[in-house]
């Protein structure tokens, strides 16, 4: 065989052999080891932005995620900010799609059912911690003013929560008949009322305390009491009766 037909061979053996694999992406082998760690460790041995990255594996399979976690820690605060924050504002951020703000969207609102669940038909007064929890979980990090309202019966168990009002970033109006009008037709026995400062600072205002005033004074004579009134924020929470205002 001539060296001409050796060459040509050699260059068809070499093309027919297979090329070498391309190493796997850098992130893999990190998303293994942070899914051991929640494994092994669980959530609390996760920082925030940690929490975060597991989520988004699940819905940006073919990424670095842990940059977009960062970054979305640092615009909004807190894991609980992230998932707290509107779609709209979650999907300014560079790499988040729709698909992703409503991934972030579904898990906020399964944490807030099983809040929720945590006080629903149970009596109040041995699970206040949980009820604070819900209240902080459903309201802590909304963006508008919210007034809700937590029903109980003679047991002190909810029977009703709802949300009467929203308003603006500052103000919630709150018709205390109307309060009053909803208790009766629910034949509850007592109400907690809850608000949220998008402030963060759940120190009562002025405003606060003569609408809860007013609104205790009207029940009253109906035999409707008014438990507490609880003002969520990020920096914690205020209760009326722990501030001995009503």
């Amino acid at each position: 065989m001539s060296a001409g037909a050796d060459e040509r061979s050699a260059r068809a053996a070499r093309s027919a052999s297979p090329a070498p694999a391309s190493p796997a992406p850098h992130y893999h082998g990190h998303r293994e080891r942070l899914r051991g760690r929640f494994q092994d460790a669980g959530a609390e041995a996760l920082a925030d932005y940690e929490l975060l990255e597991l989520l988004l594996f699940r819905s940006i399979p073919q990424r670095d995620v842990k940059p977009l976690a960062k970054e979305l820690i640092a615009r909004f605060g807190s894991f609980a900010e992230v998932l707290g924050a509107p779609a709209a504002r979650l999907t300014e951020i560079k790499g988040v799609g729709e698909g992703v703000a409503l991934d972030l969207k579904i898990v906020e609102a399964a944490l807030q059912r099983m809040a929720k669940g945590a006080v629903t038909r149970r009596t109040v007064l041995s699970s206040w911690s949980a009820v604070l929890d819900y209240c902080r979980t459903t309201m802590a990090f909304a963006e508008r003013e919210q007034f809700r309202l937590l029903f109980l019966d003679k047991k002190n168990a909810v029977i009703a929560d709802e949300v009467q009002q929203t308003g603006t970033v500052d103000h919630t109006p709150v018709y205390p008949r109307e309060v009053v009008r909803r208790a009766l037709e629910l034949s509850a026995s007592a109400i907690i009322l809850v608000h949220n400062h998008p402030s963060g600072d759940p120190t009562p205002s002025g405003a606060d305390v003569k609408m809860t005033r007013e609104l205790v004074d009207i029940a009253k004579p109906l035999g409707i009491a008014i438990h507490d009134h609880v003002i969520v924020g990020r920096d914690g929470h205020a209760s009326f009766r722990g501030l001995g205002l009503i």
